[in-house]
């Protein structure tokens, strides 16, 4: 009796223990469920997040655009970048780091009726006026007065025009081959030659060379940088007051410099530069509206930097770590042994430093090796023998040259003979 009651009292503890557990699988797998569906949503949130940001050209107001790589020059969005176009204001960069490279701060610059003739925007000097060039470079930069270009001009070449010529002539040397100045402070202008005009690329080319290559690379950025500057004439008989225009410098962190410009021709230009995070990008801007748009500009800027800040990481580039794969032999050579013909291998070297170059997640890099597989003795150390070239896209971005790492005479008869007289006679 006591045995049917505990074989009944089990089952049915059994059948209790069983429900329990398989209640209990049922809700631990629906909490797994809701907790992996969890993570996949979060994964998909945070998949989202990192996405790469696209610019498209019909993303941007401007007519023509480009964001560069200060760095290498390299250009990582264009939109009609080779189109030639006016420029307004932008033209005073270049007219400014010519009176920085060739002259001094506190030369004297007397106002000229030409300088005193200029249009708005202007200082208001009047002929016979003296000021230093310094004070009227941050007149330039920060005002963008047009009668101050035409002084620092007539102060630093003499007249506009042999201006002009220093300012295209800087132009070619920095390979700027569609860009035409005419007057230094931008408004249109055209002569026998064309029109003043230049291309975004070769706008943001001239901006680099401004704030990275130029011996007054941080004279240039003190000037474009400052918040406001106060000065007066040399005689100290009136006094002036200038702010920066220049709207990027707060408009985003890490903001380094840059020049709004605006002609009926040209419509609304800029160029500016950001450094952050240890890049420094450039964006150009031409034909960037017409009023009532002049915040066109600010929000092309901010598109393409942030595009630029967020999609491309530096990817280092070193001599060193280039796998080299590919032999060279020396052909009729004597390296201390008698070895079969063509069987030495020839020492390298790999001349040039370490780089960093800004790529995106969608660019294709790729290292092409230029080197012959065979060289005939004798070889001098230090001698050229080909070259590995770093590319993105297909665009030619560093190269580096290979030389021999030691000299190689050449196995001549008088070498084979001492060789074998050394081998057995000795």
């Amino acid at each position: 009796m006591e045995r049917k009651k505990f074989k009944k009292r089990f089952k049915m503890n059994t059948r209790s223990i069983l429900s329990f557990i398989m209640l209990f699988a049922l809700c631990l797998s629906a909490v797994w469920n809701i907790s992996w569906a969890d993570c996949r949503a979060q994964e998909k949130i945070m998949d989202e997040s990192h996405k790469s940001i696209k610019v498209k050209p019909s993303d941007l107001y401007a007519r023509s655009a480009v964001l560069m790589d200060a760095e290498t020059g390299r250009i990582l969005f264009g939109k009609n970048k080779d189109e030639q176009m006016p420029m307004a204001s932008t033209t005073k960069i270049m007219t400014c780091i010519l009176a920085l490279e060739n002259g001094n701060l506190s030369d004297k610059a007397e106002v000229s009726s030409v300088a005193s003739a200029q249009p708005k925007v202007k200082l208001g000097m009047t002929q016979g006026q003296t000021f230093y060039l310094k004070d009227l470079l941050y007149s330039l930069m920060l005002e963008s007065h047009n009668d101050s270009a035409v002084a620092i001009a007539e102060c630093i070449a003499g007249n506009v025009d042999k201006f002009a010529d220093m300012m295209n002539k800087k132009a070619s040397q920095l390979g700027c081959n569609s860009t035409y100045f005419i007057t230094p402070n931008g408004l249109d202008g055209q002569d026998e030659n064309g029109i003043h005009h230049t291309t975004a690329e070769e706008l943001a080319r001239i901006m680099r060379y401004c704030i990275m290559e130029s011996p007054q690379k941080e004279k240039f950025l003190e000037i474009t940088r400052a918040d406001a500057y106060t000065f007066t004439d040399c005689k100290g008989e009136k006094s002036y007051s200038c702010v920066n225009h220049n709207t990027f410098l707060k408009m985003m962190d890490g903001a380094l410099s840059g020049k709004t410009g605006f002609t009926q021709d040209a419509g609304y230009c800029y160029v500016g530069a950001l450094r952050k995070d240890g890049k420094t990008l450039i964006v150009a801007l031409l034909a960037c509206g017409w009023p009532n748009n002049k915040g066109y500009k600010w929000s092309d800027t901010k598109k393409l930097m942030t595009y630029g800040m967020e999609n491309y990481c530096y990817k280092e580039i070193s001599p060193d770590k280039i796998d080299r794969t590919e032999k060279i032999y020396i052909k009729n050579g004597y390296t201390g042994g008698f070895p079969k013909k063509g069987k030495d291998l020839l020492e390298v070297e790999i001349l040039g430093e370490s780089k960093k170059i800004l790529v995106g997640a969608d660019d294709k890099d790729e290292i092409e090796i230029k080197i012959k597989k065979e060289i005939c003795a004798p070889i001098k150390k230090g001698t050229v023998i080909g070259e590995i070239v770093y590319r993105v896209n297909g665009e030619r971005i560093i190269s580096y040259e290979v030389v021999a790492g030691k000299t190689v005479k050449e196995r001549t008869l008088w070498i084979c003979a001492e060789y074998l007289r050394r081998k057995f006679l000795l």
